[in-house]
């Protein structure tokens, strides 16, 4: 992850099994690649839930996943 640090956002993060992280990370979308893994990431947490905002692993696009509110 890298260097911004949210703790609303990590608090959440922490809260969903390392297995399924896992698959979030592994399941972004590139306009380049189609799904990718992000890397290089940072974590905020805004009104729509937590979003992850980083590089795709495949070309280095930038890329982003919304992980949504209950």
């Amino acid at each position: 992850m890298g260097k911004t640090i949210d703790f609303k956002a990590m608090e959440k993060w922490n809260k969903i099994p390392k297995a399924s992280q896992q698959l979030i990370l592994k399941n972004v979308l590139c306009r380049n690649c189609d799904v990718t893994t992000i890397v290089d990431y940072t974590m905020t947490h805004d009104k729509f839930g937590v979003v992850l905002r980083g590089k795709c692993k495949k070309c280095g696009a930038t890329v982003a996943r919304v992980l949504e509110e209950d």
